[in-house]
């Protein structure tokens, strides 16, 4: 099939059940932003696999199945990072009551609180859940060596922090040094 042709059956395609799925998504989406993610990610996938699409009105339902697997990867994706919020939060929580009075650990707090997101996230998931830069490298959905990059990189960015803040980490108390395993 030439380029040409695999436009024009994708056209068709597209025209043909761009209502039906944007329905679809829209009405499991709680907002319009994730529906039109959701609605793009379906038809990147359609012309990603446009040979495995069936012919005529099988391929509303094969949309429909695509569409289907792009909100379910997206629920569980939310999940996640909810649930690795939430773990965050209960552990500092826990953190907290146990070392209020150690400047240090407050340092130590200071320091992870003023990393970016991503690197919270990478040393959190290092640290807190166990995992080596190849497990990183899959979670985050990245090389194995861009996720050891990233992660080398949070790290220094840590101790910067750390070195700022004038922690010194032989004063932090055992369990903040347990919960910061892999993160130094």
């Amino acid at each position: 099939m030439t380029h040409h042709d695999r436009k024009q059956r994708f056209e068709v395609i597209y025209v043909a059940n761009y209502d039906d799925i944007l329905a679809y998504v829209r009405r499991r989406t709680d907002s319009h932003e994730d529906a039109a993610d959701a609605l793009a990610e379906t038809f990147a996938t359609a012309w990603r696999r446009l040979d495995d699409i069936p012919e005529g009105r099988d391929a509303r339902l094969w949309l429909f199945g695509v569409a289907r697997r792009v909100l379910a990867n997206g629920r569980r994706a939310e999940s996640r990072r909810s649930e690795l919020v939430e773990r965050l939060g209960h552990q500092l929580a826990v953190w907290a009551e146990h070392t209020e009075a150690d400047e240090s650990l407050a340092g130590l707090q200071e320091a992870f609180a003023r990393l970016t997101p991503d690197d919270r996230e990478i040393l959190a998931l290092a640290g807190w859940e166990g995992l080596s830069a190849d497990e990183i490298a899959t979670v985050l959905g990245c090389s194995r060596a861009n996720a050891r990059l990233r992660l080398h990189r949070a790290r220094k960015r840590l101790a910067r922090h750390l070195n700022a803040a004038g922690v010194d980490m032989a004063r932090i108390g055992l369990r903040a040094v347990a919960m910061t395993k892999g993160v130094m």
